[in-house]
């Protein structure tokens, strides 16, 4: 048996709601499902996947999974870095420092960009930037005291 609710009864004697003013709005509050043999009450199904994902698919949680670990290994690396600047920290950081980052504004686009050809252009875009960015800071490694180093100088002033 469904409960059904009036706008008007929900507001106190006398106020008048601004958006319905007609009483005849009726809204459904719950219904009651059967499902095996014992009801419960109806609830909304919010998709907040987007439709180009597999439903069986598992690689949305691997990549959240994934995203979740290099945070942790990006977090213990500030540490590592301190006490034991060197070559392979720097080219370690330049390569979590730069995923992290391509991962976080990939996630941007998919937030916000609207449209097949925008999207594909956004994502050549970040896949540039993140390419520039990687050589950058390997170049800076190489050419330059390292990130490491860098970071130690600007502290030390």
């Amino acid at each position: 048996m469904a409960y059904l609710v009036r706008v008007s009864s929900v507001c106190h004697r006398g106020v008048r709601p601004l958006l319905f003013r007609s009483a005849s709005l009726i809204r459904p509050l719950a219904a009651p499902k059967k499902d095996e043999g014992h009801s419960s009450l109806l609830t909304a199904r919010i998709h907040a996947t987007p439709s180009h994902y597999v439903s069986g698919s598992s690689s949305a949680s691997h990549h959240w999974k994934g995203e979740r670990a290099l945070s942790v290994i990006l977090l213990s690396m500030g540490p590592l870095a301190y006490f034991y600047p060197g070559t392979v920290m720097d080219y370690s950081l330049a390569a979590v420092l730069t995923l992290h980052a391509h991962w976080g504004l990939g996630q941007v686009i998919t937030d916000y960009a609207k449209g097949d050809s925008k999207i594909k252009m956004a994502r050549a875009g970040l896949f540039l930037l993140s390419t520039v960015t990687f050589a950058g800071l390997c170049y800076f490694n190489y050419h330059d005291v390292g990130i490491c180093k860098a970071v130690a100088l600007l502290w030390s002033k």
